[in-house]
């Protein structure tokens, strides 16, 4: 992963994206419309905004999250369905699961941060029962789908850098799919999904931005006179209602396909 963008703060996490996470995860479940009594795998669980999705709406037998960042998973433990869910660390190209041992598998927002994500689909498919679904969902980061690009576009404009994950091509349709396949995946089904997110004014949403785990250490060490002009020209960008609240959307695109039987 990119060292400049780490998620360690589940509380910083939530206020950044815990808005996003679960809006999207809500449009993919509906779009999966798995049957009750599975046993998933949230694969990059994070601070378990989709592992808590998952015991909200699908009825599932069982949930694990795995995630490499012992910080966050000790925010699940402590916040998503105690005692319904389990979350252990482990990395996505290696993960500390027996083979077939689960009936789902699912990355949330995470494919673009796995450095080989090949390895990554390969081994949920692994881990899954013949018969079972390997899915996820990732911001267009290719095509301005993430939802703070108006923060990127104007640091770029800037000539601040934006930092990016590694695997920032892994979220075109079309690479998911080629994944997908690669990994002997069948069934396979596409589908675009489209958030919003309204913010009570732009002071919200800077102060938001700015505690951001993708960009708070590029912008701390940046000046605090191009900080400055940074905001001002995110204000300009961003229009407001009569209210003065911004609304802002954000763009996934979401596989899923089935382990051969």
């Amino acid at each position: 992963m990119n060292s400049e963008i780490r998620f360690d703060d589940g509380e910083a996490y939530e206020r950044y994206m815990g808005v996003w996470s679960r809006s999207a995860g809500e449009r993919f479940l509906e779009w999966l419309d798995p049957r009750p009594g599975l046993e998933w795998l949230d694969v990059g669980c994070g601070s378990g905004a989709f592992s808590q999705l998952l015991l909200e709406r699908c009825a599932p037998r069982a949930v694990c999250g795995v995630d490499p960042s012992e910080q966050l998973l000790a925010h699940a433990r402590t916040h998503v369905g105690v005692g319904q869910a389990r979350f252990q660390q482990g990395d996505a190209m290696a993960l500390p699961c027996a083979d077939h041992s689960f009936d789902a598998a699912a990355m949330a927002l995470v494919i673009f941060f796995v450095p080989d994500p090949a390895q990554g689909v390969a081994e949920m498919a692994r881990v899954v029962r013949p018969g079972g679904t390997v899915s996820a969902y990732a911001w267009d980061m290719e095509n301005e789908g993430f939802p703070y690009e108006p923060v990127h576009a104007e640091m770029r404009a800037l000539g601040i850098t934006v930092p990016t994950p590694p695997s920032r091509d892994a979220s075109r349709l079309e690479a998911l799919s080629a994944l997908w396949q690669a990994a002997g995946l069948g069934a396979i089904e596409t589908c675009t999904l489209t958030v919003q997110r309204t913010f009570a004014d732009f002071e919200e949403y800077w102060n938001i931005v700015r505690g951001g785990p993708s960009v708070a250490t590029r912008l701390r060490a940046t000046p605090e006179a191009e900080r400055a002009q940074l905001k001002e020209r995110l204000r300009a960008r961003l229009h407001a209602d009569a209210s003065g609240r911004i609304a802002c959307s954000g763009r996934a695109n979401a596989i899923k396909g089935r382990v051969p039987l």
